[in-house]
């Protein structure tokens, strides 16, 4: 197939990954023969399968943000899942986003890395609404090039790892019937971090002898609690532990690393580049988030350093659709492990992209993300 072809293709792969409304405007564009940018935001409310309880909050849905990028007659999207955790909404993401249109459709998308870096610059904070710029330029640019985007990195897709599958806290029947509804998954990520903990693991055991990772998500205050509860884990089946402490107890995390029964894993407590040097001798491994990061371009880059420096590296999620979830997918070849299942927990998810097999994830061959309508 030629290169004009090829770009031919991934035009049409980028009409396919439109949601419904944009198909219209998409067609009118190219019919007009415009091919200056054109940047647009959209809200959308994922409902949830089960009500979603961490330590941090419950819900029974979730607003995430898209940015549609066009440009060229090709469309890209992108997706950003803001969270209460970094004071952080869909409202908030989509002003942030909008406060950078004129930059967005003035600029040239092949040069994203200067793109976005001025995005940075003049954005502060809204690390969720600039995941779904940086998510959308890099989809557009795999499709101009035609290629996906793991091929863009260089990566196998065959090196993927296997994901793990979720399991938010809930009553022990109710985890219950949560853990026997993931039986297709191998390895099993369980939320803690309350005085629940130790009937959650039960109900977990009661059911399955699968291994298990586990989340505090910051919500144990006391180490010395800590270093019991890991201890207790470590009985159980537990690979590792995630964010046992608050992010900002750095000294009291690191006593506990010198402790622990189990390797620590830190995710809260690293967010941006900065923060990985600072983490030496607290945690084993980091676990990086395309919505906490900023996107694919920066997470990319974290990743690089982590592994620099010894760490173990996860890519992780919020929950979110397959739009999100399929972009770090793309990085997944990368890390040792993946616990990429927000699509799994949404009812109404408007995209189909990454797939999971007996655990493993699957990437897509398209251009691009690779995405298509539901």
């Amino acid at each position: 197939m030629n290169r004009r072809n090829l770009l031919k293709n991934a035009g049409a792969a980028g009409l396919l990954a439109c949601l419904p409304g944009e198909i219209t405007a998409f067609a009118a564009e190219k019919k007009s023969g415009v091919h200056a940018a054109s940047v647009k935001t959209e809200i959308y409310r994922l409902k949830l399968r089960h009500t979603w309880t961490t330590t941090m909050s419950s819900s029974t849905y979730r607003d995430v943000l898209y940015v549609h990028y066009h440009h060229d007659g090709i469309h890209g999207v992108g997706e950003g899942a803001p969270i209460v955790r970094y004071k952080e909404d869909a409202k908030g993401a989509q002003a942030a986003v909008e406060s950078v249109l004129p930059l967005l459709d003035s600029s040239d998308p092949t040069q994203f890395e200067k793109v976005i870096s001025e995005v940075f610059a003049r954005v502060p904070g809204e690390w969720a609404g600039k995941a779904a710029i940086d998510i959308a330029m890099m989809d557009w640019m795999g499709k101009k090039l035609g290629v996906p985007l793991y091929e863009y990195y260089g990566l196998d897709p065959r090196d993927a790892p296997v994901t793990d599958f979720s399991i938010g806290i809930d009553t022990p029947a109710i985890t219950r019937e949560k853990v026997r509804e993931a039986a297709a998954f191998p390895v099993l990520k369980i939320k803690v971090g309350l005085d629940t903990d130790e009937q959650t693991i039960a109900a977990v055991r009661s059911v399955t002898d699968k291994p298990l990772r586990v989340d505090a998500n910051e919500g144990w205050t006391d180490r010395e609690v800590a270093a019991r509860k890991i201890d207790w884990l470590a009985k159980q089946g537990v690979q590792f532990v995630e964010q046992p402490m608050p992010a900002d107890r750095i000294d009291d995390l690191r006593w506990l690393h010198a402790r622990s029964s189990l390797p620590l894993m830190g995710d809260e407590s690293c967010r941006h580049p900065a923060d990985i040097p600072k983490l030496v001798g607290v945690f084993d491994a980091l676990n990086f988030k395309l919505d906490k990061t900023g996107g694919m371009t920066q997470t990319y880059m974290m990743i690089q350093m982590a592994r620099a420096l010894g760490f173990k590296t996860m890519l992780g999620c919020m929950v979110s659709s397959s739009c999100s979830i399929t972009a770090a997918a793309h990085l997944s070849p990368l890390v040792d492990y993946a616990d990429l299942d927000g699509n799994l927990l949404v009812a109404n998810d408007p995209y189909r992209g990454v797939t999971v097999k007996e655990g493993k994830l699957i990437l897509p061959d398209r251009p691009g993300l690779g995405l298509l309508p539901a």
